[in-house]
Parts: structure tokens; sequence; C-alpha cells
């Protein structure tokens, strides 16, 4: 099954914020931000804005009723400036007008009188300084020092990963409607109804029951709408004291240029292997460049230090990370978590030790991939490992060795090109790593006339995480999925919902769901029973519509039943809530069981570099990804193709550069993107057979992130291509455009 969004999509059918019919008498606000990256506000003069053609309102600090606080995890990010900015971007007034291009035009007569002071831009520079959000972190496992004194071969050096901007399709934005008796109501693009939800409540100094925030779905976020709600609370703020709807739009520079990206990361990396490739100890420091306030970055930081040894076997490991406070936009989540950023580095390290050592690095690889019984570097003992399934399920498609003897026997015969290949091993943690978020409630209500309605607190971003938990919706009362319709997303019938992220969606809501329909499913089993005289119910089954008795149809349909059912007084509403068993992690020592489960994958990216350009043309991916039992076929294969071109774009084209006080100069412009022209002529998904997973709902394993990792393969076969080139330069960092690879060959 497809998802059940995709012909409105392509018809324009599909409504999101923008097309919400907007109340009469709507106002549009706009944001009067920051010109400076850090510096103290002696005045802000607004009287030229205010009395500007339909202006209606020009709010600051001094106006809001509540807390003037949007701070995701810590409290450290007013909704509008007081008497300071720490960013290039920071909102500092809220002006509100009758449309939106006069809001627009009167944020341009505000003035502030800002002093400028010294900023920082460079995350290691700040760490130097003391200038880090939180704690730095550190996970030992084992004794590197005495690991290292035992290694033949110990390779150490430094790297760094660039930012990436989300360019989701519909950019932030919010409709906020006041209604009766001190209400009001948020239709907004986010992925996070509880916390922006809380959000509201607090900046309005309301109770959160006064609120109704709703989210039909999203025109794409991949994390930017996670954790920054300036753009719904702001909104809200000016409806709430004007007592008018009013409808808050970023343009894509305003988005590109204000919102947070991928962490940009720094390592510092030292790996030491045994003289037969074993990998007997690794290091590593991760600077994270976070920005100016902590947003989400510790959350992510901590993915990334869990997931530092990344596919393999580490016996011996160090792992030092720091959220690195500097003065850019707070950076925020994305596909991946972290993740990708942890994997990196030792991905990497392994790529350097292979060439000083002479050997194929993906007998390297190969060698000390994760296996059962395993414990990573966490505490965390690992059964169901299918890294090596998928390893060799690739190998047996593509035989790894002789492709690598064919780019090795080209590269020897041609000097205008070289190819290059790299294979990616993925193990990606499933779940929150904040334990508390691991809960998902679902509402189920079966109407009169034999339709159903499910309510989650699962956010629709185009990953299709309705049309799964319409499946298990359907599949587990035993009807048609056309049956069942998913409402919106409202905190008025599923509260505290935790955000649609770290690729739980499914697993937490599904689960939800699952459990509300097994208990709907048995009343309707019970009074089926009794309503054919049966005397026992565990007799009955429903499927297709249809009750059966042992196995034997009856004349009693789904409809009739349903009718039956709410005639004899049977409540046909469920409410149900799940929560991951067995999941801990200790703050401290980051010592636990942080995830219920793994996702694995194995993948082969080819290139071929043209040498006097600079340039490079992807010809082949082969990706083998474990999905357990997949609830979509059609949606997981979609997912991976996605997650893998997205996974590309950032090792290689995507690039955003910052001017010297801290704008951000990338435009929509000049930032480019994957299109189609971009992926390889030869792209094939293969779903790893015959892999169960009790850990998730129907043994399905969550799909959105993890085949990020394989877009790695990306930057590395560029790599293995230019070694071809030539070995007397140190690496270019990633991404490694065709600027950078020009470079790196002729300068």
């Amino acid at each position: 099954m497809k998802n059940n969004d995709m012909n409105m999509h392509v018809r324009g059918a599909s409504i999101f914020v923008d097309d919400i019919v907007t109340p009469e008498g709507c106002l549009h606000a706009a944001l009067y931000t920051s010109r400076v990256a850090r510096g103290i506000i002696h005045s802000l003069d607004i009287s030229k804005a205010a009395a500007a053609p339909g202006v209606v309102a020009v709010y600051t600090h001094r106006d809001i009723p509540g807390l003037n606080q949007v701070g995701h995890v810590s409290k450290d990010q007013p909704l509008l400036a007081v008497d300071k900015v720490e960013y290039i971007g920071q909102p500092i007034a809220l002006i509100v007008a009758q449309t939106r291009r006069q809001a627009l035009l009167a944020a341009k007569l505000v003035t502030a009188d800002i002093e400028q002071l010294e900023a920082v831009f460079d995350p290691r520079v700040a760490f130097e300084r003391g200038m880090i959000h939180g704690q730095k972190s550190i996970l030992v496992k084992g004794d590197t020092s005495a690991a290292f004194a035992k290694c033949k071969y110990i390779v150490q050096g430094t790297q760094s990963t660039g930012p990436q901007e989300h360019f989701y399709f519909e950019t932030q934005r919010a409709l906020a409607i006041p209604e009766e008796h001190g209400t009001i109501k948020v239709c907004a693009s986010s992925q996070s109804p509880g916390a922006f939800h809380r959000h509201i409540a607090e900046v309005l100094g309301i109770p959160q029951s006064k609120v109704e925030f709703d989210i039909r779905r999203l025109g794409g976020a991949f994390g930017g709408k996670e954790s920054t709600a300036v753009w719904v609370v702001a909104p809200a703020l000016a409806a709430f004291i004007l007592k008018k709807p009013v409808k808050l739009v970023l343009t894509r520079n305003e988005d590109i240029f204000t919102t947070g990206k991928r962490h940009a990361y720094e390592y510092d990396y030292k790996i030491g292997l045994d003289a037969e490739g074993n990998i007997l100890a690794y290091e590593v420091i991760l600077y994270q460049h976070a920005g100016a306030c902590a947003d989400i970055s510790i959350a992510v930081l901590t993915r990334s230090l869990l997931h530092a040894s990344g596919s393999y076997r580490v016996p011996n490991i160090s792992v030092t990370a720091v959220s690195c406070r500097t003065n850019i936009p707070p950076n925020n989540a994305f596909r991946g978590f972290g993740v990708p950023q942890g994997t990196f580095g030792i991905e990497y390290a392994i790529t350097k030790a292979a060439e000083i050592m002479g050997v194929d690095v993906t007998l390297l690889k190969h060698k000390n991939l994760l296996r059962d019984g395993d414990t990573l570097p966490y505490g965390m003992k690992l059964e169901k490992v299918n890294a090596i399934k998928c390893w060799e399920t690739l190998d047996k498609q593509v035989n790894i060795a002789q492709r690598y003897a064919e780019v090795e026997k080209y590269n020897m015969t041609h000097t205008d090109t070289k190819r290059g290949i790299a294979v990616i091993p993925v193990c990606f943690g499933i779940s929150f790593a904040q334990t508390a978020l691991n809960q998902a409630s679902s509402l189920v209500n079966i109407y009169v006339d034999g339709s159903v309605a499910v309510s989650t607190g699962a956010v629709e971003m185009g990953q299709g995480v309705n049309t799964k938990i319409q499946i298990i919706a359907a599949n587990t009362l035993g009807i048609s999925t056309e049956k069942v319709r998913l409402g919106t997303t409202n905190t008025l019938r599923i509260p505290n919902a935790s955000p649609t992220s770290a690729s739980t969606g499914a697993d937490l809501n599904g689960m939800a769901t699952k459990f509300a329909c097994e208990e709907l499913y048995t009343r309707l089993k019970k009074f089926a029973a009794k309503h054919l005289n049966h005397n026992n119910p565990d007799e009955i089954t429903l499927r297709d519509n249809a009750v059966y008795i042992n196995n034997k149809k009856t004349e009693l349909d789904w409809e009739k039943l349903v009718a039956a059912a709410q005639w004899a007084r049977i409540d046909l509403s469920c409410h149900a809530f799940y929560a991951t068993p067995n999941l801990h992690l200790d703050p401290k020592t980051f010592i636990g069981r942080p995830f219920a489960y793994y996702s694995y994958g194995t993948s082969l990216t080819s290139v071929i570099l043209d040498v006097r350009r600079g340039t490079y043309v992807f010809d082949g991916i082969d990706v083998v990804h474990d999905v357990g039992q997949t609830l979509s076929e059609a949606i997981d294969r979609g997912q991976v193709e996605g997650a893998v071109i997205q996974g590309m774009g950032w090792s290689t084209i995507e690039q955003i550069r910052y001017s010297s006080d801290g704008r951000v100069l990338t435009g929509v412009n000049a930032y480019k993107i994957p299109d189609i022209k971009f992926c390889p002529s030869h792209f094939k998904v293969t779903l790893l057979p015959n892999s169960d997973n009790p850990y998730a709902v129907c043994n399905s394993k969550a799909v959105g992130e993890p085949p990020f990792i394989h877009g790695l393969g990306a930057y590395f076969a560029i790599l293995h291509a230019l070694r071809a080139v030539r070995k007397d330069k140190e690496l270019p960092s990633l991404p490694l455009t065709p600027e950078k690879v020009f470079m790196y060959i002729h300068s």
C-alpha cells in the first residue's frame, strides 16, 4: 500500500497551513530581527513601524503576558530579545499588519541601537573559552591507553563535517485563531505537538487546556520543525493580545537565514589496530557547532556519542563530546539526529588506517563488524544483529572484492577519469535516547456505520506514518483500510505527545493504536459470540469485514456487527497508551540500554571522477537495508531512497557559507540540493529478507533515518577516486563539493 496522500499531493488537493481558509479580518505578522551576531541593545525605536500603513501593532518583550522563553530544553532562548542579541536573525520585535507585505515593509522601519561585541564562530575557539552548552560528555569503555600500547598501527588526525539546510517544501508557518473564553487554536507546521503546545501556553500565561494545537500534515520537516517554536508562538502571541486571527509565514530566504541547520562537527581522532586488522582502540573528540542557544543540541550530541563506534566492535573506546556555543542561529534536529556525524568519525578513521596499512578498507570493515553477543560502548549487549547478514547479502549481489579489483584496474589505465567505490555498513539505534519521550497514545473510535477514526500524536510529514497506522488499525480489526481514517494531530484528543522524530513515529503511535484496536476487537468478539448464540468467543474471528466462527463465514458482516454492538451499549471507543519497555540510560556515565533495537544495512556506492574538471557522477548505488517485516514495501522503499539521496547531498554538494560577521550567505538561488539528474543511473534497494523484530509493532523496523547513513558512501567513494590521482595531500572535509575536489587535484 502506498502513502494514501500521494494522489492528493500530485493534484494539489492536500491541505497544508496555507490552504486553510483564513477567517475574515486575519492579520499577518513579521519579525524584526538582529543584524549583528552579538551585542547589547541600548535602545529600540518602533515608532515609525507602528505608524506605517496597515500596521495594527508592534510588540516587544515587554508585551508578553507570560514567560518570554521558547528554549526547547534549556530556558536560554527568549521569544523576543530583551537587552542583548546572540546571533543574526534573533527576533527582537513582532510586527502585525493587515497584509503580509505591510508587515514586512514595516519591519524594515524598526531601528535598534546595538553595541556590537566580539562574536565567536569557531567551535574549537568556543570550547577553549569555555563557551559550551551543558557539560562536556565522556563515554569510556575499557582502557584505550593500554590498548594503544599493543597496537601495531596507530593513526590519528583531524577532520570536519559541514552543516545542511533542511530545505523542506513548506517553510515555517502558523495560523493562530482566538476563540471563546480566552482560548486559542493554532494550526502549524510542526513536528512537536506536545512541546510547542506547552511553549504557547507558557508564553501566553494560560493553562495548556486553553490552547488547541492542530496539525494536519507538514510539507516536509526532516527535524527542522521539532524544536524551535519561535514561528509558531509569535503569531499566537499577537492573536491572543489582539483577539484577532494572525498568520506568520517565512519566505524561503528568511527560513534559510534564520533557522537552524544540521550541526557541523569537528573531530580529533585516534585509532589503533593489531597486525591482523582488528580494531583495539579508538579515541575521538567531537566538537559540535551548536549555535547561540542550546535548542536540542545536547540531545543530538548524545546520539553522536552513543553511535561513535558505528557498526564496529571496538573493545576499548573513549569518546569526548562538547556542544560549543557559537554566535550563529541555534542548530537543531536533522534526519539522523547526530548519528551521521558520530558514524562519520570512525568511518573516516578506518579509511585512513587502511591507507596507512596498505590494505583494502572493506576487509577491515568486514573483519570488525558487530556480531551477536558484542557489547556496545554504553554497555548494551547485542542480539539479533544483522550487520553481517546485510553485508553478505550485498556481497552476493555485487561481489565487493571483484568490484574493487575492477576499479583498481580501471584507475591504472585511465588518466582523465578515475573511479571510486565505498562500502558503508549501518547500525542505528532506535528509540529516543531521552527515555521519557518513548511513549505514545492513540484514540480509536468506531462509528455506528462501521467507519473508524484514529487519532494519535504522530505527525504526517510525507513519510507515510499515517498510512502505516491505518494499515495497523485495519489489520488488527480485520477490516479494509478504506474504512479507517486518520484524524489531525490535535492536543485536545492526544495531549503531551512526543515529537515525531527519532524514526519512532510508527513504532510508538502504531503500537498504541494496535493496543486500542486489540481491546475493541476483544469487545466485539465477545459481543459477536453472544449475538450469534455461540458459547466460545475464542472461536470467533473478524477478518475481511466479516465475522467467522471456526473459520466459517457467518451472515454477520462488520457493519451489522458494529450497529448491533452500539445498540447493545458496547463501548466502541478506546484510548490506549504505549511506553517502550526496558529503556534506561545514566545521564552521567552514559551506561544503560537506551535503544529498543537496531536498524542495520550495507551499501556500495560507485562514482566516476573527471580529473580535469573536478566534477563527478555517481553511476551506481546498491543498498541492502533491514526494515524487519515491512508494513508497506512502497513506503519503506521510498524512505530508503529519499534518505540515501539526502545523505549523498550532505556528503557532496550541499554547502552553506557564512560571512566573517556571521551572516548566512547562501540563499535559495545558491544552495544546491540533489535533483533527479544527481541520482545514480543504477539505484537498487533490497529490503533484507527474513528479518523479524519482536521489539516493534508488527515485527517492523523504523526506516525514516537509518538509511541516511548510506549517503556517506558518496564522500568515501570520491575519496577513493581522489587517492588514485594523488596521495600527497590531506583529505578534504565533508561536503566534498566539486570545488574542493578541483582544488585537491590541481592546487
